[in-house]
């Protein structure tokens, strides 16, 4: 429930990705192998035929002026988030159309506006989408929080910003993509929060 005002819609919590799964991709993710490569190569694939539009503006981040170590972290946390996605919701997962992608992104514009203007705000946006997601948010803090200790005179803060700025619209975009559900009967306060 929000106890102060925010601009980013609630997530559904049978949208929520549990801690279990992103470990799971994570493990999977860390194999080094030719068979892991192909599967790797195979997931790359599937991630920009089912979600062109996500695939595309996280594409054009990726292929700015970034250093090594923005790279390496926006490669593995974007295809990691969406392989969660992908694993555990699968056929209930729609396409993130561009019109949505844009809603997200103005979403998180706008309550950033909100919290920068607000002097006794204590919360930032980022904290908002960990309550909505907190365990993928712990594990997209934990990787940068890692990359960023390990390279910490090599690395180019401004790039891994625009990295996090890109996951954490790729984290909502995907969770407002999740189908309810058949038997699903949201509770009020979802509505209402």
């Amino acid at each position: 429930m929000w106890v102060r005002r925010a601009a980013i819609r609630p997530v559904p919590s049978y949208a929520q990705v549990p801690a279990r799964v992103l470990s799971e991709i994570e493990d999977q993710l860390a194999e080094d192998d030719d068979d892991s490569r192909k599967q790797l190569d195979d997931a790359f694939t599937r991630f920009e035929q089912t979600q062109p539009a996500l695939a595309d503006r996280i594409s054009s981040v990726l292929s700015g002026p970034l250093d090594e170590t923005a790279l390496a972290l926006g490669y593995f946390l974007t295809l990691a988030i969406w392989l969660a996605f992908d694993e555990l919701f699968g056929q209930d997962l729609d396409e993130v159309t561009e019109t949505a992608l844009t809603g997200v992104e103005e979403s998180l514009n706008l309550d950033e506006q909100i919290r920068l203007h607000d002097p006794a705000e204590a919360v930032d946006s980022d904290d908002v989408i960990a309550m909505e997601q907190p365990d993928v948010l712990a594990f997209v803090q934990e990787h940068l929080d890692a990359a960023l200790e390990a390279n910490a005179h090599e690395v180019d803060v401004d790039d891994v910003h625009a990295i996090y700025r890109v996951v954490l619209i790729e984290v909502l975009a995907l969770s407002y993509a999740v189908r309810p559900p058949s038997n699903w009967v949201a509770l009020t306060t979802e509505f209402t929060a």
